[in-house]
């Protein structure tokens, strides 16, 4: 098992910045690949962004490229989401995940079998 904490999260106006945090511990050596998702109230969970742990190889969602920044720190177990330049319609819970085994389609939901909490990222205008 892996066991994901964020955090981070909290209110900013529109143009300002937040970087959020997601501790692993547990089974942290089986993770193969480490993201972000948002939901917003009303909508589904949608896909941010991508790390695959060994390579570093890192994919975003159309919607925060050049904005976001997706990092670790591997002694840490931790994966950082460096948002700047944010908007209102970044408001949202963001979900930190993780997955032990190579993925189909990384942008799925479905592909990740560990999640964490969540922690609310609200954008003002």
């Amino acid at each position: 098992q892996v066991q994901l904490i964020e955090s981070g999260g909290g209110l900013v106006q529109a143009g300002g910045s937040l970087r959020l945090s997601c501790v692993a511990s547990g089974r942290t050596y089986s993770v193969y690949a480490m993201g972000w998702f948002r939901q917003a109230p009303g909508k589904e969970r949608e896909f941010v962004a991508v790390m695959d742990w060994s390579g570093g190889r890192t994919t975003y969602a159309d919607s925060v490229k050049g904005r976001f920044t997706h990092s670790r720190d591997n002694p840490k177990n931790t994966v950082y989401l460096q948002m700047n330049s944010l908007k209102p319609e970044d408001t949202a819970v963001y979900y930190c995940a993780a997955t032990a085994r190579p993925y189909k389609w990384y942008d799925r939901r479905t592909e990740y079998e560990y999640w964490g909490q969540g922690t609310q990222v609200t954008v003002s205008s």
